[in-house]
């Protein structure tokens, strides 16, 4: 059968394509069609030492060690779980045997944000943060993060231009895309029998066939965004009495049948913990592989984009304010900016990383890609996402989080 892989850009972050339609390009692999929005732009990313250019020729070789804080022996990122290929983040450690690059990883940007508002603004000891989109102007307006030297990254021409530019930071100031995903879930079809397509009858089956044994993610908006997009509410809402029948229902009925809140499920998908889990969609592609490692039979496992709408979501390299080792930062950034680089990291950990040319990337540095069907959307599934905006609901979600989590006893 001819697997599809469809190279898309989503609809808020289509404003800087050509509204043209759709191309069918060459194959990626024998019986592979490879879909590509035609972009404003066909010129291929430059050559990364000529985008670098003197001595950010010299960053882009990852040589971060040579402009580190020595009294504070490491590089240090705050991000999500399991988001970096480790083979990336040993090269980079590997580079000089005094120094080390350390990873701490958190369930959700109001987690991310409580770490760093600890310091006043001052240094947190990270360096390098991630944080997804939305949330960076509150992170700028409270001084969490710094303005790029962009002089330190020029690998960022790597970047299609339709992941730049963005509302929350329109001239990439303080951020530049990592990745973009979306929510779905992933499911035992030997334990529920019946098929799962929407939100609707993902929380049926949590409530039903997987009662006990359903995880939903550690993030107030992901978690109530079950309900809201189950039925048709925008989940951004502010109504007062939609979030009054979400938290009505994610307590009192849905709360009793979750056995654990968890951003990350797919470890504990592969050791059986789970038979259903809310899932981004590069965390449900590593449940694959794990569930397979573990001696598990994955093709049991079907992965979701809950219907009829989802989340969109994309990730950011930002500097934390205040970081111990600022150029050392911004030269791991550009050096992950590679192409090589970004993709490799892209096969580890499932997410569209946002590189121009994806098309030709995928071709000649990934064509053996397992799974590209979790990484790449088509046309009509993109339409289905919608980001996130902060508003004044941000804080009744959360309590509506907290209030589940006291009720599931989890």
């Amino acid at each position: 059968m001819t697997q599809e892989l469809r190279i898309l850009a989503p609809d808020s972050f289509r404003e800087k394509l050509n509204r043209r339609a759709f191309i069918k390009a060459g194959t990626a692999t024998a019986g592979m069609a490879v879909v590509l929005m035609a972009c404003g732009s066909s010129d291929s990313a430059p050559d990364t030492t000529e985008a670098a250019g003197g001595d950010g020729a010299k960053l882009a070789s990852g040589d971060w060690s040579r402009v580190i804080n020595k009294s504070s022996g490491t590089l240090a990122m705050y991000t999500w779980g399991d988001y970096d290929d480790p083979e990336l983040v040993g090269a980079l450690a590997e580079s000089n045997l005094d120094v080390k690059m350390k990873v701490d990883y958190f369930g959700s940007n109001e987690d991310l944000i409580t770490k760093l508002s600890a310091g006043g603004g001052k240094s947190s000891g990270f360096d390098i943060v991630v944080p997804t989109g939305p949330y960076i102007v509150q992170m700028v307006e409270k001084g969490l993060i710094q303005k790029f030297d962009k002089s330190l990254i020029p690998n960022m021409v790597n970047v299609d231009p339709a992941f730049l530019g963005q509302a929350w930071d329109k001239n990439n100031e303080y951020s530049v895309c990592k990745n973009w995903g979306c929510t779905g879930f992933f499911y035992d079809t030997t334990k529920i029998k019946k098929e799962l397509n929407t939100w609707q009858d993902f929380l049926e089956a949590c409530m039903g066939e997987a009662s006990g044994q359903c995880s939903l993610i550690d993030a107030a908006p992901n978690f109530a965004g079950a309900y809201f997009w189950a039925n048709g509410i925008d989940w951004n809402t502010e109504d007062k009495a939609s979030l009054d029948a979400a938290e009505k229902f994610l307590v009192d009925e849905l709360a009793p049948h979750i056995k654990a809140f968890d951003s990350y499920p797919s470890t504990k998908l592969a050791e059986g913990a789970y038979s259903l889990s809310q899932a981004w969609n590069g965390d449900a592609r590593q449940a694959y592989f794990r569930i397979k490692d573990a001696g598990g039979t994955p093709e049991n496992w079907r992965w979701v984009l809950g219907g009829p709408d989802t989340e969109l979501f994309m990730d950011t390299f930002c500097i934390a304010a205040g970081a111990p080792n600022a150029e050392a930062a911004h030269a791991w950034i550009n050096w992950i900016l590679i192409p090589e680089n970004s993709i490799q990291d892209l096969e580890y950990h499932g997410y569209h990383t946002g590189m121009k040319d994806m098309e030709k990337l995928i071709t000649e540095l990934a064509p053996d890609l397992v799974k590209g069907e979790i990484i790449f959307f088509s046309a009509e599934e993109v339409k289905t996402m919608h980001t996130q905006v902060l508003n004044t609901s941000i804080d009744r979600l959360v309590d509506i989080l907290n209030k589940a989590k006291s009720k599931a006893g989890a």
